[in-house]
């Protein structure tokens, strides 16, 4: 099944200069959103997952249902203010400003073993931020999982905190 048809390309969003890759038309189609899942999953079956960590929004929506598929825990990492508990924090700059992402204190458990999943590797910014708040709470990135890689961002310096990470992206687009 080609998944690259189900991928919305969005110009000018959110601000110009900037292409949006819009997962929504995947994720309305039953079988596609199943495919897509089921890739992103089978790389870590064997891996010994315990957590897995998903960004707002879109790595919510995705890495939910692969902890179910993996036998894991589910971990949100959410903007600042949505978490009810103490929260570790990590700032990071995104391809058209800053932000920041937070996780809870209690979220990870040292030793634990941890699958970040995304929608998307643009710059990342966000999965540098993600890494940094499970290693601060001593948990292990055995790998990331995402549906799209966008390569001609390849060269963006945060991803270099990401290089030593085993990464399967469905979609290199």
């Amino acid at each position: 099944m080609d998944l690259r048809q189900y991928i919305r390309e969005v110009p000018e969003f959110p601000k110009p200069g900037i292409n949006f890759f819009d997962i929504t038309t995947l994720l309305k189609e039953p079988e596609p959103l199943a495919e897509a899942l089921r890739q992103m999953a089978a790389p870590f079956t064997d891996a010994g997952i315990q957590r897995v960590v998903g960004t707002e929004a879109r790595g919510f929506i995705l890495g939910a249902p692969i902890a179910v598929a993996l036998a894991a825990g589910f971990v949100p990492v959410r903007k600042p203010g949505k978490l009810p508990a103490p929260t570790h924090q990590a700032s990071y700059e995104l391809e058209y400003g800053t932000d920041t992402l937070c996780m809870h204190q209690d979220a990870i458990q040292p030793g634990e073993r941890v699958l970040v999943v995304d929608d998307l590797l643009a710059t990342g910014g966000t999965l540098g931020a993600t890494v940094e708040l499970i290693e601060k709470l001593g948990g292990e990135v055995v790998g990331i999982s995402l549906l799209i890689d966008i390569v001609a961002l390849k060269d963006a310096p945060a991803r270099a905190r990401l290089a030593n990470i085993r990464q399967h992206v469905v979609l290199p687009l």
